[in-house]
């Protein structure tokens, strides 16, 4: 069972509370390079139904090399966070704990479906989510949160610098030629250029062909909605 640091509670936390605990919480974030080369990564995403506050979260993990799927896990919750802009890790990471908890292999890096430092306190949930999991995590978002960038070339591996008052939060990076851009920001334990070059590396466009969003989350993703579309059982 893969094991996690119980920072905080996630109950009877309001929005307010929840603003304070990512200032208080922001200080312990480290943008640093790797420490050991990763052989395994995982993907997290969740899914919602409209209007509705049952979750359906999901982690896949791979071998880094092969892109080849050594174990998934997906899991039906309930939120007991509201749905508010800037605090959606109080929302989503309860959900993918319980799914952590449930893996036999615990992976050397993590990426989820969100932000990590490209967030209005730096904050984002693959940074939240870093501190609980201990290990070096980051985000690969389909949209921006914050930030300004400048349009990278149109080939793939081009990025440019995403900036927020006159911090750099991240990338936006063209993972296949002539598509849009996915946004990499740091989470936790690992650096923007690090971040970057696994993102490229998980994709299957390294190829020349592929997805513009890059397996571990993709896998996820299509995971989850299984998971939500009673295609697949929960674990």
């Amino acid at each position: 069972m893969a094991t996690y640091k119980p920072l905080h509670d996630w109950t009877n936390i309001s929005p307010t509370d929840a603003v304070a605990l990512q200032q208080q919480l922001r200080s312990q974030i480290r943008i640093e390079p790797l420490t050991a080369t990763p052989q395994t990564i995982a993907g997290c995403d969740i899914s919602f139904n409209k209007f509705e506050e049952t979750v359906y979260a999901g982690i896949v993990v791979l071998n880094l090399e092969t892109l080849e799927t050594i174990e998934e896990v997906g899991v039906i919750s309930s939120a007991t966070f509201p749905y508010v802009p800037g605090l959606l890790s109080f929302r989503e990471i309860p959900s993918l704990l319980e799914a952590w908890q449930k893996l036999k292999t615990e992976p050397d890096v993590v990426m989820f479906d969100g932000q990590g430092i490209a967030h209005p306190r730096r904050i984002g949930i693959a940074s939240h989510g870093g501190l609980f999991l201990n290990r070096p995590t980051f985000g690969c978002a389909k949209s921006v949160l914050v930030g300004k960038y400048e349009e990278p070339a149109p080939e793939r591996g081009s990025w440019s610098p995403m900036t927020h008052y006159k911090d750099v939060v991240g990338a936006a990076l063209r993972t296949k030629n002539k598509v849009n851009p996915v946004y990499v920001s740091p989470g936790h334990l690992i650096d923007l250029e690090t971040a970057i070059n696994l993102t490229l590396r998980c994709d299957g466009g390294r190829r020349g062909y592929g997805y513009r969003i890059p397996e571990p989350t993709r896998r996820t993703h299509n995971l989850v909605n299984a998971l939500r579309r009673g295609e697949r059982k929960a674990d």
